[in-house]
């Protein structure tokens, strides 16, 4: 990994080389961002988060200003995991753990309208009610401008998106008091309708409660996504790292149609007997547990008419004794037929998944031009730091994918798969694994004491190093990156249509974690789902390890939190630089420490270091926009040269940013939303202020 500024002052020839050697590259973009709207939860079909709109560029970055600010609290405690749809002249988004619909004059941030589900048991158990992260949108013949919405409840809504009345004549009436009975569909029917476990339950549905808790559990934490005519729901299971038994219920595509509310089909995400996959699921375990839930966003290539969806792994996390095999469709990317929901293809980013290494982010598509040959490009970030590149028409891997082998695991019961699938291009984009490369070597000597001290720890690690048990005498096995490092929810990967280059943002955080019997688990509660206990679970109890440090100093190579820029048309990285800057107080430990202090590349090495924040972004014509934080903790958006990836412009913001950041044009200005963990600013340039704002 160079160093911050001498890999800035060598990039602009080696970007200006790329753009020269390169062939011309495809202008293509997704459709959802024309005039400048934001129409899906990506802005774009392909989820690029890319906007057309110019207006803020290099020369009047520094005039930018907050427009307006909306503060969500009169909704309840605001989800910061949300990005506001622009459609039709409105922004329409989602908040509070109630996950309100509420609609906003983009001039002036006033509400416009607000739709709210009645309370029902099924929402007070969710797990992730403030999850999510925004709306689908879509033109519907014969109705106009529809939002769909999935409640933490597990409903489908359809909402007139000039009023946020339910539609009428749409959907089924949902036999619930206070419910509308138009405009809505019972997802959790639908869902369990034909299951095993549920047929031979002997009891009655209550649509008021849901599934009965000992056979497993869902919700909904991103949108539904409309593609030709059809919604399409994904959805959220109980978290497996909580979870201490077996059953479960699969997280299954259902689909319906826009114009009706009519149900279209469903997809089977745990295959059932005569299903391709089927075989890839032993010891029966396909009839009893499930989860292999969508929780992140969709994308989709309308003129493909296919849907890409991404998955988790199966119940539980860290162990899965109970399902040998390598368990499709658990922690892959599958694309759907939009119409019939039909498998085109699929590809499995993890065989038999016990990491937590669910898919945190939607698939981004591209067309991109690789050695001459124009590719329709799929592009998934993921946990483990890889960029899978693959043919969004066919599933191909558009580099080669070799299947290697990894560690076995040692914990009785448990059948790791032989291999993993490791691509060859785009490398990895943060630290995989922590092993005597990873170790900061700003001089011989610390590289000396930085190997002895993690050798004396027993702190190496393999990517996929398979998790120990609490008694194990090596102690807890380090995943690096653990399940809340790599790419994760807060920072989803963003991309240039025009150029092919997608921008991610990660972080090298570890997690140990180890397993125990879970019949002793201090996680169990009558609460959780299921009813038969696992031979292991999650291992609680006593204090996190934690990696040494030299003298106070990381041992491990920064940054510690990174934005990489990736040219998809090559598979080479562009440019990496720290997603925020190293904090104050460790910018004067770094100055004044005795290993340091004389070494001529100290600003470089301080630069360098940055800090553990996953970036939100959105890319413009001009430049690539990321929330980020200053030396003393404070919140900014800066603007950064997409090509470079130096900093060309600075603005202050009201609070830190996760997750929802998007940029859009109205009344010929160009706006950019900021997610604040309170509500939402909006910036623009001081024309777009509004007559009456006190900004």
């Amino acid at each position: 990994m160079q160093k911050q500024s001498r890999f800035a002052r060598q990039l602009f020839v080696i970007a200006l080389g790329v753009l020269i050697g390169a062939p011309a590259m495809l202008s293509a973009q997704g459709p959802g961002v024309e005039n400048g709207q934001w129409t899906y939860l990506g802005g774009d079909a392909w989820h690029t988060r890319y906007t057309p709109a110019n207006e803020i560029t290099a020369d009047n970055f520094d005039e930018l200003t907050m427009l307006w600010r909306f503060n969500a609290g009169g909704f309840g405690p605001s989800t910061p995991r949300a990005t506001p749809s622009y459609v039709d002249g409105k922004l329409i988004t989602v908040t509070g753990e109630r996950r309100h619909v509420i609609a906003l004059d983009p001039t002036t941030g006033e509400l416009l309208w607000s739709f709210t589900e009645p309370n029902t048991h099924r929402y007070e158990y969710s797990m992730r009610k403030g999850y999510g992260k925004g709306v689908g949108y879509a033109e519907v013949p014969g109705r106009g401008g529809v939002v769909f919405i999935a409640s933490p409840g597990f409903f489908l809504w359809a909402l007139d998106a000039d009023t946020g009345q339910p539609l009428e004549d749409w959907g089924e009436p949902i036999d619930i008091p206070g419910f509308s009975q138009t405009g809505g569909v019972d997802l959790v029917a639908d869902l369990i309708e034909g299951w095993g476990p549920w047929e031979n339950w002997d009891g009655e549905y209550d649509p008021y409660q849901g599934i009965p808790l000992e056979l497993g559990y869902i919700t909904a934490s991103s949108p539904p996504i409309v593609v030709n005519g059809t919604v399409i729901v994904n959805n959220s299971a109980e978290q497996g790292y909580l979870q201490t038994r077996i059953e479960n219920v699969p997280g299954d595509i259902l689909a319906y149609d826009a114009a009706t509310g009519d149900f279209k089909w469903k997809f089977h995400v745990i295959p059932r007997p005569g299903e391709f996959g089927h075989d890839t699921w032993e010891n029966d375990a396909w009839e009893w547990t499930g989860d292999v839930s969508s929780w992140a966003p969709m994308a989709a290539d309308p003129e493909l008419g296919l849907v890409y969806i991404v998955t988790n792994g199966v119940t539980i996390d860290y162990y899965g004794g109970h399902h040998p095999g390598d368990n499709l469709f658990s922690t892959s990317v599958i694309a759907l037929d939009a119409e019939t929901g039909e498998r085109r293809w699929h590809y499995q980013l993890v065989h038999h998944d016990i990491w937590n290494y669910d898919t945190p982010t939607a698939p981004v598509l591209l067309d991109v031009n690789v050695d001459g040959r124009e590719v329709k490009g799929l592009y998934q970030a993921t946990k483990q730091v890889f960029l899978y590149a693959l043919d969004r028409e066919t599933g191909e891997p558009i580099w080669p994918i070799e299947e290697r082998p990894v560690p076995q695991s040692t914990v009785p019961g448990e059948q790791l798969s032989p291999t993993q699938p490791f691509p060859t291009l785009p490398a990895a984009y943060d630290l995989q694994g922590r092993q005597p490369e990873h170790l900061i070597d700003y001089t011989p000597e610390i590289r000396q004491r930085a190997f002895q001290l993690a050798d004396e720890a027993g702190v190496w690690s393999a990517l996929f190093e398979p998790i120990r048990t609490m008694d194990d005498p090596r102690g807890a096995t380090w995943m690096c990156p653990g399940d809340g490092g790599g790419s994760n929810i807060p920072g989803p990967t963003v991309a240039d249509p025009v150029s092919g280059v997608v921008f991610v943002t990660s972080t090298g955080n570890c997690s140990p974690n180890t397993v125990m019997p879970a019949t002793e688990s201090p996680l169990d509660s009558p609460s959780q789902s299921g009813v038969t206990y696992s031979q292991f679970s999650a291992g609680q109890g006593g204090a996190r390890p934690r990696f040494p440090t030299l003298e106070g100093l990381d041992i491990w190579k920064g940054p510690s939190g990174r934005i990489t820029a990736i040219d998809m048309n090559t598979g080479e990285h562009l440019w990496v630089i720290p997603s925020a800057d190293t904090p104050a107080n460790d910018q004067e430990m770094m100055r004044n420490h005795p290993l340091l202090r004389d070494l001529p590349n100290l600003d470089e090495i301080i630069e360098e270091r940055g800090r553990s924040y996953l970036a939100p972004m959105t890319v413009t014509p001009n430049m690539l926009l990321a929330a980020s934080m200053n030396a003393d903790g404070e919140p900014v958006l800066r603007g950064i040269d997409k090509m470079t990836g130096e900093i060309i412009g600075e603005a202050e913001i009201p609070g830190l940013s996760r997750y929802g950041m998007s940029s859009w044009e109205h009344n010929g200005h160009q706006y950019i939303i900021i997610q604040l963990q309170d509500g939402i600013a909006a910036y623009g340039l001081p024309a777009a202020v509004p007559a009456s704002s006190g900004y």
